[in-house]
């Protein structure tokens, strides 16, 4: 369930913008500053730590409400990020180790020739290799592996052929 906090600046034992600060290294939902004693300074310090709004006192019931259903749907789709990483990586990590190494250097773009080379196998063997990568990662495509690998983090390097590393 999609959830927003709705933290007032001035809170009884601690300020609102210290708060934010104290749970910045932790998934929580997204906030909505509200304040009696807006200024500039508070409000950027406000946004800039990742609020999706800074209201100040008085506002309407309508600008509460948007600013709140913005930082529902900010929550979702952060929750539908988490989600489609956490199934990436399940996938991942039911790849073999030389399937894990067959990985990057097909994302990379080498062509099956050079890859087998890189690995020391031949290319019939890797493109055994890469169809269970596909297969395992579920991409339709290489176009979606290579998204998924970047959404992973996957390095993409190789020595001998002067590749990039990502």
């Amino acid at each position: 369930m999609a959830a927003c906090l709705i933290l007032d600046v001035e809170l009884p034992d601690i300020n609102g913008l210290d708060l934010q600060g104290q749970i910045a290294d932790v998934s929580h939902p997204p906030i909505v500053f509200i304040t009696g004693h807006g200024d500039i300074p508070s409000s950027v310090r406000a946004i800039k730590g990742g609020a999706v709004d800074f209201l100040a006192k008085p506002f309407g019931d309508a600008e509460l409400m948007a600013a709140v259903a913005a930082g529902l749907a900010e929550d979702r789709e952060r929750r539908s990020q988490r989600s489609e990483i956490e199934s990436l990586r399940q996938r991942y990590r039911q790849l073999t180790p030389r399937e894990r190494t067959v990985l990057p250097l097909v994302v990379s773009g080498l062509l099956n020739k050079q890859a087998a080379a890189e690995l020391g196998i031949s290319e019939v063997t890797l493109q055994l290799h890469r169809r269970n990568v596909m297969q395992k990662m579920a991409a339709p495509s290489l176009a979606d592996l290579v998204r998924m690998a970047e959404k992973l983090g996957v390095s993409i390097t190789h020595s001998r052929t002067g590749g990039r590393s990502a």
